[in-house]
């Protein structure tokens, strides 16, 4: 039995390695489009390990719409995350098909209204969120988070290939904390060598650590700041890049 989403399109935001921003990244591209005027919801699909509450600043049990449940809203962004439903220090140790049943609940089960984007926190890595995803909705595309260093572009390679075997467009690499403690440059040239746009470089700042810990996300708290404008410059780049490829939007996405 399928499910209509009133979303125009999904962007996924992945990494193959944990720890390099992937879910400030996601939770400041989704604040700077709500800020554009855009309808944005934010999807963390980390079901084991969910942050996003933290970064947007959300407590509590999300109260219920009808038979669905409705997200929170912060910053402009409907949230949704399985933070939410279980106690903080709750260890969610579950397998695939539990996993996949979650990511399934957090889309059919929630009260998501018309949308422009849906910004999709995955995990880290190549797993079962990722393979759920691919196979239940149409993304519009995903995004690639890496830090300049060599290890982490491995790793970034690896999410590249999984999304090229599941038919999904990459819509770029994004280079994080990038500067003199990790380095630079690493990101625009793996984007050289798989021939794959390069979406810019966010420098690192005490600023976005700081923001994440309190829940205010630096395109609201130092929309100044450097990393600011890149990550605000990105949601531009993202918007265009996704608008440009897609139909004129007026579609209802289907889950099963």
């Amino acid at each position: 039995m399928s499910q209509q989403l009133g979303i125009k399109h999904i962007i996924a935001v992945s990494s193959g390695k944990g720890g390099v921003g992937k879910s400030t990244v996601s939770a400041n591209v989704a604040v700077a489009l709500a800020q554009q005027g855009y309808r944005v919801g934010l999807l963390d699909a980390d079901i084991t390990g969910p942050n996003l509450p933290i970064i947007m600043g959300i407590h509590g049990y999300p109260q219920s719409s009808g038979e669905k449940l409705r997200p929170f809203e912060a910053h402009g962004v409907k949230v949704m995350s399985m933070g939410f439903l279980v106690a903080p220090d709750t260890a969610m140790i579950w397998r695939g098909p539990m996993i996949h049943q979650a990511i399934q609940q957090l889309l059919r089960d929630v009260d998501w209204g018309e949308l422009d984007f849906m910004i999709i926190d995955l995990p880290p890595g190549t797993g079962d969120a990722q393979l759920t995803l691919s196979q239940s909705v149409p993304l519009a595309g995903a995004l690639i988070v890496t830090q300049p260093q060599e290890m982490a572009l491995g790793d970034a390679r690896r999410g590249i290939a999984m999304f090229g075997q599941v038919n999904v467009p990459v819509l770029g690499i994004i280079e994080n904390m990038s500067g003199d403690f990790f380095g630079e440059g690493g990101g625009k040239r793996l984007a050289e060598e798989l021939g794959i746009p390069f979406l810019g470089s966010i420098p690192l700042d005490p600023q976005v650590r700081v923001g994440g810990d309190v829940g205010e996300p630096i395109v609201v708290t130092t929309p100044d700041a450097l990393a600011s404008e890149a990550l605000k410059q990105l949601a531009v780049d993202v918007a265009r890049r996704v608008e440009e490829a897609g139909d004129d939007g007026d579609i209802s996405l289907s889950i099963s």
